[in-house]
């Protein structure tokens, strides 16, 4: 089959696929009318389906003619608690909005899966395709696979894109590629600081959480620069801080919120350790209490080289050479398609893909987040080809 062929004059059907589901844009695990509509779409290209996999979740199936083996193509399919501003005339009016192009996602896996089932015929195996909700949180995959998502038949690979602008100065049309690590943990933590309310006139008469808390931000940092290896990514980030309710009064407590980002594990684990450890120090030696509480997210996304080589030499077969590039360094942002790819070898790629609002490029997770939908076919039959590829190896 000529894939790019294919993949183009299922182009307009992709755009529209993309625009209905970018109306109804819906938030975490309760995805009703973004899965019901996947859901008629598969029907309509008579493609077998399980729903409310993992709350929302759909799992496709398309068995080739042939046996062998079984790879997941993998799409999210959840939008953020945004109001959009794009002015597109398919922008969102219920006040969530695809700003991550997960509508681009689904669309482009059901335009795959539209070829694929077509071509079913000459595929050398099984094609699982996995509809998931809840990437932007609490987190769909781990769910899914908790539910079997990777069983009946076995899946043995997985691969999965995002698309839009996630590193600075790419062009459309590009495909960005890691060989290992390619994104960052996503952990959260949250700290309690106790010390003693009393009038601001008068500290010595109290505890005051507040000066705490600045040393424990300040001191907590150097896990960074003095800890761990410059070339190791590393980042804590302190995003939220509550406390007192008066400018004489210091108060009783203090509640401090913020992110822990890493691409090892090993490094993860320190800065986690390392948290928790300085900021009791820091607290105990200052007269306060405190308590933490760590909330490991998904795990750092690490690619397999094999796997990754083998989606090099098939992306080659749909872009030129030159517009598959390598990542020198990882982004810091984080992706549960790590956990499928910690159960199965897998890859995970970018597909650059830009809109100007009003002249801007606006960034993911911004309310002007615009896609260049003439980018999609490219995405369609790079995750055919790929999936082709692979089932003959």
């Amino acid at each position: 089959m000529n894939i790019q062929e294919l993949a183009k004059a299922l182009q307009e059907d992709v755009v529209k696929w993309r625009r209905d589901l970018h109306r109804i844009p819906e938030v975490g695990m309760d995805l009703p009318e973004t899965s019901k509509y996947i859901a008629e779409r598969l029907e309509e290209m008579r493609i077998p389906y399980k729903k409310n996999v993992g709350g929302s979740g759909i799992v496709g199936l398309i068995e080739g003619s042939q046996n062998g083996r079984t790879i997941a193509l993998r799409a999210d399919m959840d939008a953020l608690p945004i109001v959009e501003e794009t002015r597109l005339s398919f922008a969102s009016i219920n006040g969530n909005m695809h700003a991550c192009g997960h509508d681009a996602h689904a669309a482009i896996l059901l335009g795959a899966a539209k070829v694929l089932n077509d071509n079913k015929e000459s595929l050398k195996g099984n094609i699982k395709l996995i509809f998931q909700p809840a990437e932007e949180g609490p987190g769909g995959a781990k769910p899914m696979l908790d539910e079997g998502v990777f069983e009946n038949p076995k899946v043995e690979g997985v691969l999965g894109l995002h698309i839009g602008g996630l590193t600075e100065g790419s062009r459309d049309g590009e495909v960005l590629v890691s060989y290992g690590s390619m994104m960052a943990c996503l952990d959260r933590f949250k700290m309690t600081i106790k010390g003693k309310g009393c009038h601001g006139a008068y500290p010595e008469n109290g505890i005051d959480p507040i000066s705490i808390a600045a040393q424990v931000i300040s001191n907590v940092q150097t896990i960074i620069s003095r800890e761990i290896s410059p070339t190791d990514p590393g980042v804590v980030t302190f995003g939220m801080i509550n406390g007192g309710f008066q400018y004489n009064i210091i108060p009783d407590t203090v509640v401090v919120e913020g992110t822990v980002r890493a691409v090892d594990q090993k490094v993860r684990e320190f800065l986690a350790k390392r948290l928790e450890e300085i900021s009791k120090n820091v607290v105990e030696g200052m007269r306060g209490s405190i308590d933490i509480e760590y909330t490991f997210g998904y795990p750092p996304l690490v690619n397999h080289p094999e796997i990754t080589k083998q989606f090099v030499e098939s992306a080659k077969k749909i872009v030129d050479g030159k517009d598959i590039i390598e990542m020198k360094k990882p982004v810091m942002g984080g992706e549960d398609m790590a956990y499928f790819i910690n159960e199965v070898p897998g890859t995970f790629f970018f597909l650059s893909s830009h809109l100007p609002i009003d002249g801007v490029l606006y960034p993911h997770h911004n309310s002007k987040f615009a896609l260049n939908e003439a980018i999609f076919e490219k995405g369609v039959a790079l995750m055919v080809q790929a999936a082709t590829d692979w089932l003959d190896k």
